[in-house]
């Protein structure tokens, strides 16, 4: 019973929500399909939060390598997760003045606003300004002319880095414009608008397709690698 009845909910749902698509009177079952992962989804996140602080208190109080980082990590985690729960700062609707709680958590001005804008999205930059120093290292080492793909990938990405550049306009800006498409943002614009865009497409195409078939293996009862590794 401890597999089968997963693999049941599992088909059924499933099922439901894909056949929901071409019958219109199984919407409601869809909506309330979906309903039931949003509920499932946030009893996750709860009990990733937990695991989360678990493992981090663990680390503080074996005094681990690092432990100062965890440290940084729950008081961070606390802080945010109680200005947005409670909705510190946060005024209430113009239509209900004397409830307090009614306003949007992310209101403009409000703490947890200001910890997204002025924390949040400067970390982020910051990880992908240092992510781009890796890119620029590893495209170094693979782009070498060892053979004819080689050097297509290597002047093609040269051409676009010119071509996304000040010094690529500099560079061909005597071209006429009825031959822009021969200047180096022209070559990348052509280069990013055909080229790029039809391998993206051939990517999600085999994408979808993976997802298919993994999805059919999981509502046909093949696929059980969510029921653990001892099933």
């Amino acid at each position: 019973m401890k597999r089968t009845i997963p693999i049941i909910i599992a088909a059924v749902a499933g099922l439901v929500m894909v056949v929901a698509f071409f019958v219109p009177p199984l919407i409601d079952w869809r909506e309330t399909a979906e309903e039931w992962f949003n509920i499932l989804a946030a009893v996750a996140m709860i009990l990733g939060g937990a695991s989360i602080l678990a493992m981090h208190l663990r680390r503080i109080s074996d005094q681990k390598r690092g432990w100062g980082f965890s440290l940084v990590t729950l008081i961070a985690f606390a802080i945010t997760l109680s200005v947005g729960l409670f909705k510190v700062g946060v005024p209430p609707m113009a239509e209900y003045p004397d409830r307090p709680w009614t306003g949007e958590y992310i209101t403009h001005g409000a703490p947890l606003w200001w910890i997204f804008q002025y924390l949040i999205v400067p970390i982020t930059a910051t990880m992908f300004s240092l992510l781009a120093f890796f890119v620029a290292s590893a495209a170094f080492r693979a782009f070498r002319a060892k053979n004819a793909e080689a050097v297509l990938l290597l002047g093609t990405a040269f051409i676009v880095l010119l071509g996304r550049s000040y010094a690529g306009t500099l560079l061909t800006g005597w071209v006429p414009e009825s031959y822009a498409a021969l200047t180096l943002p022209g070559m990348t614009d052509t280069i990013m608008g055909v080229f790029n865009t039809a391998g993206q497409r051939a990517i999600m195409i085999g994408i979808a397709l993976g997802i298919a078939s993994t999805s059919l293996k999981i509502l046909l009862g093949i696929d059980r690698s969510y029921l653990g590794n001892r099933h």
